[in-house]
């Protein structure tokens, strides 16, 4: 704690520093600690939020002077100059990622009131009001909506914009979003910004897709140990697999070189018989070979008959259509006499 911000806190009468001490201690034993807006959240709602938050966070909601000589004391300075209008300190030892979403799922669509500033820009959406015919469809059209009397009922013909993000709520529009029973506004705690570990994080910090950034996490985590592996650059989590694939690729070097390595020869010996069966299969004189591989070459004989049946049968197929076609061409040879002769007698 700054000597001023000492200074300033002594000078509080009783109540207040024992209300500082009480925000100081709860700053002190969490690990994240942040603002939040609570402007236009009902007292009920307010205590039915903190209750929700038991187990997670802590809320607490005290006079903005009385928070800033808490802050001051803690050192977060940077949290100071987002306390203004209706706030409270959130403390946690949730990760401030975690602290954001929960917020924000937490909230609740509710209606805007007259002289309240949109948060976003209102539409109207197309469709059938429900209203039936009467003053409503001029007030519609009054606040820039495409409304007008179809089928029985008010329609608003396209989506209208009504009111821009950041522009103040008139009574017409309150009335008539009222009366549509739409909510343009989200009521919650609004994180303004949180400290963790010394770090400032404000919420565009926080707003993101926590399943997209873990994937893409794992996707660099990946490519990081190929480029390793492919690299052959050893890491505490790369080593067994370059050990593995040097060891395969030892293995694979000395089949392809017939080393005489101890650990090598079963595959070796594999590796020759294998050879050696495929060479006896070629060979037509079973009782050249050693009686082991006799088999070998007689399961190779039925085969090479089957092929010269094939053979014969393709040979024989052949020869048949040839004498067939022999055969066509005798008979158009005839059929041409015939046809000659008859020319002569009726010539």
């Amino acid at each position: 704690m700054s000597a001023q911000a000492e200074r300033k806190t002594e000078n509080l009468p009783q109540w207040k520093r024992e209300e500082v001490d009480e925000l100081a201690q709860i700053i002190d034993d969490y690990e994240s600690v942040g603002i939040v807006g609570i402007a236009g959240i009902p007292s009920k709602q307010l205590q039915d939020m903190r209750r929700d938050l038991y187990g997670t966070a802590v809320l607490r909601v005290s006079r903005n002077t009385l928070q800033t000589h808490a802050l001051e004391e803690a050192g977060l300075d940077d949290l100071v100059e987002h306390i203004g209008g209706q706030v409270g300190i959130i403390a946690t030892n949730e990760n401030p990622f975690s602290l954001y979403k929960e917020l924000e799922a937490s909230k609740t669509p509710a209606p805007i009131n007259e002289g309240e500033v949109a948060p976003n820009d209102i539409v109207i959406p197309e469709g059938d009001t429900g209203v039936d015919p009467g003053p409503f469809v001029g007030e519609l059209q009054g606040i820039g909506a495409n409304a007008r009397i179809e089928e029985g009922s008010i329609q608003v013909m396209e989506d209208s914009t009504v009111l821009e993000a950041g522009e103040e709520v008139s009574v017409d529009l309150a009335n008539v979003l009222n009366e549509l029973g739409i909510e343009p506004k989200e009521v919650g705690l609004d994180l303004r910004a949180v400290i963790a570990d010394g770090v400032l994080f404000d919420p565009e910090d926080l707003d993101i897709d926590i399943e997209a950034y873990r994937s893409d996490v794992a996707t660099a985590a990946a490519r990081a140990r190929n480029l390793s592996v492919n690299a052959s650059y050893p890491t505490e989590s790369t080593a067994s697999t370059l050990v593995a694939k040097a060891t395969g690729e030892a293995k694979s070097l000395g089949l392809q070189a017939a080393i005489e390595d101890e650990a090598l020869m079963p595959d070796l010996v594999s590796k020759a018989d294998a050879q050696l069966r495929a060479i006896a299969a070629q060979i037509d004189d079973e009782e050249a070979l050693p009686d082991e591989l006799q088999d070998v070459a007689a399961a190779a004989e039925p085969a090479a008959a089957d092929d010269e049946d094939e053979s014969a049968d393709d040979q024989t197929e052949d020869d048949a259509e040839t004498e067939d076609a022999d055969a066509d061409d005798d008979d158009d040879e005839d059929d041409g006499d015939g046809a000659a002769g008859l020319g002569e007698m009726f010539g």
